[in-house]
């Protein structure tokens, strides 16, 4: 969420020499390659099912809205272009689909026409779907407005159902997918992202996907229920891993790789959690739904899980200056209860950096939800770098609890807790975690840190099947290769 641009929206283009369709609230122009017309200039709405073929490269001019329940299927290896100074964008509306269903050899990729690219080219992917969240819209619970200046008079830019909001929503399929150069803000705070979900559910895959030089954030959500695994965010502006308005979804095998050059305004972190805008005491409570296919948890805090990240920060090593504005790799305010379990932290903790903050600095205090009061978990985690701010604590000024920097220092060291610091990044064992051009994120030996020490005795990974049980902490193992092939680090 963060920074201010003026957008403009194009609706109408006319291509010589091309035969022109209209669509619903757009017009889409039609080359011919070879005898055979295919569509690929996509603006304005598509209304009806659509593949879009491998052998094109599409172009997003302006933000292009799959409605009406829609599927919009992508062959494996198909390239998306967004439209430069046209803020092309995908925004996938709610009871719509996308079938991004890509493999390693072929991964689908979303990027930017320019052949310089840079970030903020295009506007990015949304997925909006009819999960439960805590935001409200026009005086209705459930529903929010998502971010970055998509919603209209229709409503196309809206996600949740509010009483009629489902858990396994189904919004479709991400899988082997890039998505590179996106992002812009529309306003300070009402941002689009690499990949934006609002109010996504838990019938949606999203597995295997790398946000590439966003220029916000690269992982969004607002409220939702999706779980994923295997995502990478790789030299971002602001926030990797950004959970808001009641997202209550599990993530498993993350990767973050900061440019210690390159943070925003804002204050950039690897995770940064709010339950919402205004820190409110919503919690959990299960209402059945009379005639529908499931229940509304409504409202919802923000109770993501996350388990075995991998979070590169910016201080390679103790003589890295980088930039001033990053803050910390985990940033847990607002009265959330996200849990962090078996993951690095490295490069995120010097004099003024924090590897994990706990941030109760608007009057709202997060430090309530600490386990096993509360649902805020952090466990068998390993944080590098200046013992001093491996951990840090942000107090209130309104609602004093009693907590200190000592006191949430000692719930971290909690013996029981599993969590370790270690003085340097490169003492957690792993390969080449910090080459920019060329990294590897394996640990080096099964014998290292982080190729040991795992956990899943909490109830919050045991339950429900979606946690792969390891022994490592982080997203790799030794010879790991999943973050290899479909990825792109340049």
């Amino acid at each position: 969420m963060k920074r201010l641009l003026t957008v403009g929206l194009a609706v109408f283009v006319l291509a010589s020499g091309c035969r022109k369709v209209e669509v619903d609230g757009g017009t889409t122009t039609n080359p011919t390659t070879g005898g055979t017309d295919e569509n690929t200039i996509l603006e304005g709405r598509i209304t009806a099912n659509r593949t879009l073929k491998a052998a094109y490269t599409y172009k997003l001019r302006g933000l292009v809205y799959v409605t009406s329940g829609a599927i919009l299927t992508i062959e494996p290896g198909t390239k998306i272009v967004g439209e430069t100074g046209k803020n092309g964008g995908l925004i996938i509306t709610r009871s719509s689909k996308i079938i991004a269903d890509g493999t390693a050899d072929k991964p689908i990729v979303f990027t930017s026409e320019s052949a310089t690219p840079k970030r903020g080219d295009w506007a990015g992917v949304v997925l909006l779907g009819n999960a439960p969240t805590n935001s409200s819209f026009n005086g209705a619970a459930g529903v929010g407005e998502i971010e970055g200046g998509i919603n209209n008079s229709d409503g196309l830019g809206l996600y949740g159902l509010g009483l009629s909001s489902n858990v396994t929503d189904n919004s479709g399929i991400l899988r082997y997918v890039r998505i590179e150069y996106a992002g812009y803000a529309f306003l300070p705070d009402k941002e689009i992202n690499g990949l934006t979900m609002g109010g996504v559910g838990n019938g949606t895959v999203i597995d295997y996907v790398q946000v590439s030089y966003a220029n916000d954030d690269s992982f969004e959500w607002f409220g939702g229920t999706v779980n994923c695994k295997h995502l990478i965010s790789f030299r971002t502006l602001d926030d990797d891993f950004d959970t808001d308005n009641g997202f209550s979804g599990q993530v498993q095998f993350g990767i973050s790789l900061r440019d210690s050059a390159i943070a925003d305004i804002s204050k950039s972190e690897a995770f940064e959690c709010d339950n919402d805008a205004n820190g409110s005491d919503l919690r959990t409570t299960v209402v059945p739904i009379a005639g529908t296919n499931g229940v509304n948890i409504a409202p919802v805090r923000t109770s993501a899980v996350f388990s075995n990240m991998t979070i590169l920060g910016p201080k390679v090593t103790a003589a890295t200056v980088g930039n001033s504005l990053f803050l910390a790799g985990a940033q847990l305010r607002r009265n959330c209860e996200e849990s962090i379990f078996n993951s690095l932290f490295l490069g995120w903790s010097d004099g003024v950096l924090n590897g994990l903050l706990i941030d109760a600095s608007k009057g709202v205090p997060t430090d309530l939800n600490l386990s096993p009061a509360g649902g805020l978990n952090f466990q068998n985690n390993i944080i590098t770098g200046t013992a001093a701010n491996t951990v840090n604590y942000a107090a209130s000024s309104t609602a004093a609890t009693g907590a200190t920097k000592a006191s949430i220092t000692a719930w971290v060291n909690t013996a029981a807790y599993g969590n370790s610091t270690l003085a340097n990044n490169t003492d957690a064992g792993l390969t080449a975690p910090f080459n920019y051009t060329a990294p590897d994120f394996n640990p080096s030996a099964t014998t290292v840190p982080a190729a040991t020490g795992a956990a899943f005795t909490s109830t919050k990974l045991s339950t429900g099947g979606f946690f792969t049980q390891v022994t490592y902490k982080g997203a790799c193992a030794v010879g790991d290769t999943w973050w290899k092939t479909w990825t792109k680090y340049m």
